[in-house]
């Protein structure tokens, strides 16, 4: 497999560049069409009753499957790739959170590091199809990680928008919050753009959704909150965050990754909750493929899937997104860097369809990000892979690496998949 990434003033080599008019594109309906760019958005879409001839200013794409881009609304770009390095024995969360903190005081994670991985790590995105990530980065006094990532961002500028969440230190409440709230206050002033946190695991949940949102609003800013990442019914601070943000009239993004408790409730409370959730305008982030990894390993018996309500919120009216949160660290051993593979889990997990399963991490998430619409109309940021796949079904299904991957019209990834299997009897 080969791959060419380009960006900034690298000169297009042919394969990768601007273009005009994509030619030969199947869009999801089946119907082949020609995509015109203009502006870095789609200008037209003209159909075809055959193939169209390559124009100077074009490209081929071959009939492929041309699909919107993805987007990964929750990643932890510091610590990815670190499985072999960190590893986690337990398996669980509170092993994961464990073999971090040691490896971070052993001194294993560098800073030079932490870029290294972060831009490999992006790398690896774009080449998927995902032009927009939002990434939760620790923030410690003393940490330089928030300083990493942020480098990392300049050095792909061009080839993927990247969002920082800062994610704070528990304790935050009390005495025992003191530096943490400090570091919080410093990564605000350095600049970050969402606020972050984990509630259900500090002493005061309320307070911390508090601080959160009063510190957020001050920097004028929204919140990205790791929220009920356990099976602990009788815990749930989402229901706790809507009435906050509706009682303060909050006007910020508001956002909430993992939410797995809610899926442990009645039908009743689930729908109540998700009421609240609609009305506070809040974003909710399943995260399939690390929660199946971490959560349940106590349960041997009917061992819970540990997704949150989707049905119930997306019955209520509330945004839902996916994302695959951790990649091959300590909270997740697995996981290519695909949002074709969270779509994958949530058919099988969550019972989606192929067409709800994709909308959840592409258009949705780009939404949940508050970025702009791409979705393969007229008018639309021209942000898109073009996949060797005939439907959206099957793409999700094998995940073909054949793809091409459009930013603003320009072509910013190229991969070829090529297989060579023996002749029958050699």
């Amino acid at each position: 497999m080969k791959c060419f990434f380009a960006h900034g003033e690298m000169k297009w080599n042919g394969v990768i560049g601007m273009l005009r008019v994509l030619h030969n594109a199947r869009l999801e309906d089946g119907r082949l069409v020609n995509l015109h760019i203009n502006g870095g958005r789609i200008e037209t879409i003209t159909e075809l009753q055959k193939p169209s001839p390559l124009s100077e200013d074009g490209t081929d794409l071959n009939s492929w499957l041309v699909i919107p881009s993805m987007a990964e609304p929750h990643a932890h770009l510091d610590k990815a790739l670190t499985a072999e390095s960190v590893p986690n024995p337990a398996g669980d969360l509170s092993g994961a959170i464990e073999a971090w903190i040691s490896a971070t005081a052993r001194g294993e994670i560098t800073y030079e590091d932490t870029i290294d991985r972060a831009v490999e790590a992006m790398r690896l995105l774009v080449s998927r199809g995902v032009t927009a990530v939002r990434t939760h980065v620790n923030v410690a006094l003393g940490s330089r990680a928030l300083e990493a990532v942020r480098e990392a961002r300049k050095l792909v500028e061009g080839l993927i928008d990247v969002q920082i969440v800062a994610l704070t230190i528990n304790p935050m409440t009390g005495q025992e919050g003191t530096d943490n709230r400090k570091a919080l206050e410093t990564a605000i002033e350095t600049g970050v753009d969402l606020v972050g946190g984990c509630p259900h695991l500090d002493p005061n949940p309320s307070v911390l959704i508090k601080d959160a949102l009063d510190v957020a609003e001050d920097a004028g800013i929204g919140i990205d909150l790791h929220v009920d990442e356990m099976l602990d019914e009788s815990v749930l601070t989402l229901h706790d965050l809507a009435k906050q943000v509706m009682d303060r009239g909050f006007e910020n993004s508001v956002t909430a990754s993992h939410c797995v408790t809610l899926g442990m409730q009645s039908l009743k409370k689930q729908k109540e909750v998700s009421t609240d959730v609609a009305k506070a305008n809040i974003a909710v982030l399943p995260l399939p493929q690390t929660n199946l990894f971490l959560q349940g390993r106590e349960i041997p018996t009917a061992t819970p899937r540990a997704l949150t309500a989707i049905k119930s919120l997306k019955d209520a009216g509330v945004l839902v997104a996916a994302g695959a949160d951790n990649v091959q660290d300590p909270f997740n051993l697995v996981g290519r860097s695909d949002p074709l593979e969270t779509a994958s889990l949530l058919i099988l997990a969550a019972h989606e369809t192929p067409e709800s399963a994709y909308e959840m991490v592409s258009v949705n998430a780009r939404k949940a990000m508050g970025l702009d619409k791409a979705d393969v109309s007229p008018g639309s940021l021209a942000d898109f892979v073009a996949i060797d796949a005939t439907s959206l079904r099957g793409a999700i299904a094998d995940a073909p690496m054949s793809r091409k991957v459009f930013k603003g019209g320009v072509l910013i990834s190229s991969s070829q998949q090529t297989t060579q299997i023996s002749p029958e009897g050699l």
